[in-house]
C-alpha cells in the first residue's frame, strides 16, 4: 500500500466513480499525491522539519474538439462529480479545436513498462533519520571550522492515468536528496546528490567534498576574463544542457523557437557527444507514460555530434506529419514525452542521458592533467538566455571555482561571468567523463559526465 493509503487498484476506483457519474464524451482521470519530507539546517544547527501528504484528482473530459480540466483533492463521491462537472462545463464553453485528436487507446498507447523506482527502506525513513543524516553532514562542518547550510529529504510519489478509451496507468518512486553549503570567511563549497534510494546519497561524502572545496579555496585570487579551457563538473554541465533540452521538441521546430531548425541531421556538436532520452536508464527517476498514457521511448537525440530525433506528443506528431517538417521527419510519430492536456508547451525531453565510450571516458584527474592552464567550476547559478538559437547564455561560477596551471589544481579564484553559446561549447569539448545521475540548481538531474572544454568565454570578475 503507498502513502495515502493509495495504490493501483484505489486509483482504478477512483476511475470507476468518475465514470458512473456519467461524463459527458470521453473522459481521463489522472491521479497524483505522495510524501515528501525535508530538514534543513543552517549555521551548523537544525533548524526546520516538514513533512507533507497530498493526494490531487484531475479530471479531463473531451468533447468532439473541445477539451478541459478540473482538479480536486476531495476523494468522495461529491467531491469527484463536481470536479467532472466543472470540466464539462469549461469545455462547452471552449472553442473547438480542428486538430484535437481523439483520447488515445490503449492500443495506440503501448504495452505497460514497470520501472523499479522504488525502495521500501526510502519509504520508511522518517524525521530521526534524515536528522541523522543532517548531523553527519553538520559534524564534518564543526570539525574544519565551517559554516554549514543544506539539506536532506526524502520522498515517495505515485501517478496513476486512466481513459475511457481501455488507458490504465500506475507508477510509484521514491527519492533521497542531500544538499549542502560550507561557508568560510571568503570562500564556499558546495554538493548535491539525488537518488531513488537512500542508500546510494552519501551524505557525509557530500560535506567531506564541500568542505574541501571551501577550504582549498580560501583567500581567492582574480584572473582577467577571457576564453579558457575550462573543466567543468557534471552539476555545471546539468544547468547548461538543461537549457538545451527544450529545444528538442517537435512544437519547437513547428514554432520556430528551436536551435535545431535548420539543422536536424547536421553535423552541428562534436564528433564526442551522443545524448539519448531513456527513462530505462539506471540513473534515471519518472514514470515510463507521459500525460496521455503513451509509453516513453528511447530517443537519440544527438549521435555522435549530429541532431537526429526530437520528443513528440501525439498532436504535435500530427501537425509534424501535415507540415513541411515531414521531409527532414518522415517517421513523425508520439514518442511518449507529452504533457498533460491541455497545455501550450506540447512535450519535453526530460530524461537526458550522455553516452560515453568506456575508453573514451576520463577521470576529472586526468583532465586535471592534461591542462596547461584553466579553470575547474564546481557548478554555475543565475543563468540566464541570451540568444535562443545559438543558445548563448550568461551567467556565474560559484562555490568552488579554482585555477589550474601545469595539470595541478591551484588557488581558488574569485568568481566570473560567462557569456558562452551551449551549441559551440558542445563542439569544442576535449575530454568528457563516466556519465553519472548528477544535480544543479538551475535545471532538472539528469545522467551527465565532467567535461573539458576548451575557449570557454568569461566576460568580468564578480565581487566574491
Amino acid at each position: 500500500m503507498s502513502v495515502n493509503g493509495m495504490d493501483e487498484q484505489r486509483c482504478a476506483e477512483i476511475f470507476e466513480r468518475v465514470r458512473r457519474a456519467g461524463p459527458e464524451g470521453e473522459v481521463e482521470v489522472a491521479i497524483q499525491g505522495g510524501r515528501s519530507a525535508l530538514t534543513r539546517f543552517a549555521n551548523n544547527g537544525i533548524t526546520q522539519n516538514v513533512d507533507e501528504e497530498s493526494c490531487e484528482v484531475s479530471i479531463r473530459v473531451q468533447m468532439g474538439g473541445r477539451t478541459a480540466r478540473a482538479s480536486t483533492n476531495r476523494l468522495d463521491d461529491e467531491g469527484l462529480r463536481t470536479a467532472l462537472r466543472k470540466a464539462e462545463t469549461l469545455a462547452r464553453v471552449q472553442e473547438e479545436d480542428a486538430e484535437l485528436l481523439p483520447m488515445v487507446s490503449s492500443t495506440e498507447a503501448g504495452a505497460a513498462v514497470a520501472l523499479d523506482h522504488y525502495d521500501e527502506a526510502t519509504a520508511a525513513m522518517g524525521a530521526a533519520e534524515r536528522a541523522a543524516q543532517a548531523e553527519a553532514m553538520i559534524t564534518v562542518a564543526l570539525r574544519e571550522g565551517l559554516n554549514s547550510a543544506g539539506t536532506y529529504a526524502t520522498g515517495e510519489s505515485y501517478e496513476a492515468l486512466f481513459n475511457s478509451q481501455g488507458v490504465a496507468r500506475w507508477h510509484r518512486e521514491t527519492t533521497a536528496e542531500a544538499s549542502i553549503t560550507m561557508q568560510a570567511t571568503d570562500s564556499s563549497g558546495w554538493q548535491k546528490q539525488n537518488h531513488l534510494r537512500a542508500g546510494e546519497v552519501d551524505a557525509r561524502g557530500l560535506a567531506e567534498v564541500a568542505a574541501e572545496k571551501a577550504r582549498r579555496s580560501a583567500a581567492p585570487v582574480e584572473v582577467a576574463p577571457g576564453k579558457y579551457t575550462v573543466i567543468l563538473e557534471p552539476s555545471a554541465v546539468v544547468d547548461l544542457i538543461g537549457f538545451l533540452a527544450a529545444d528538442f521538441t517537435g512544437l519547437a521546430l513547428l514554432e520556430q523557437r528551436s536551435c535545431l531548425n535548420g539543422r536536424l541531421g547536421a553535423q552541428i556538436f562534436g564528433e564526442n557527444i551522443t545524448l539519448v532520452d531513456d527513462v530505462t536508464d539506471a540513473g534515471q527517476s519518472g514514470a515510463a507514460f507521459d500525460g496521455e498514457g503513451v509509453m516513453r521511448q528511447p530517443l537519440k537525440l544527438i549521435e555522435r555530434g549530429v541532431a537526429r530525433e526530437v520528443a513528440m506528443s501525439r498532436g504535435t506528431a500530427a501537425r509534424v506529419r501535415r507540415s513541411e517538417l515531414a521531409s527532414i521527419l518522415p517517421n513523425a510519430r508520439a514518442t511518449g514525452h507529452g504533457l498533460y492536456l491541455p497545455n501550450e508547451t506540447g512535450e519535453a525531453a526530460v530524461n537526458l542521458v550522455f553516452k560515453v565510450a568506456a575508453g573514451e571516458a576520463k577521470s576529472v584527474e586526468e583532465m586535471i592533467a592534461r591542462t596547461e592552464r584553466g579553470l575547474l567550476v564546481t557548478r554555475l547559478w543565475y543563468i540566464r538566455e541570451v540568444d535562443a538559437y545559438e543558445k548563448i547564455l550568461t551567467g556565474m561560477t560559484r562555490d568552488g571555482t579554482f585555477l589550474i596551471e601545469d595539470g595541478r589544481v591551484g588557488k581558488g579564484v574569485r568568481n566570473l561571468r560567462f557569456n558562452q553559446g551551449v551549441v559551440q561549447m558542445l563542439r569544442q569539448v576535449l575530454d568528457l567523463g563516466v556519465p553519472a545521475r548528477a544535480s544543479g540548481e538551475e535545471s532538472f538531474d539528469m545522467v551527465a559526465p565532467a567535461m573539458r572544454v576548451e575557449g570557454f568565454q568569461f566576460t568580468e570578475v564578480t565581487r566574491f
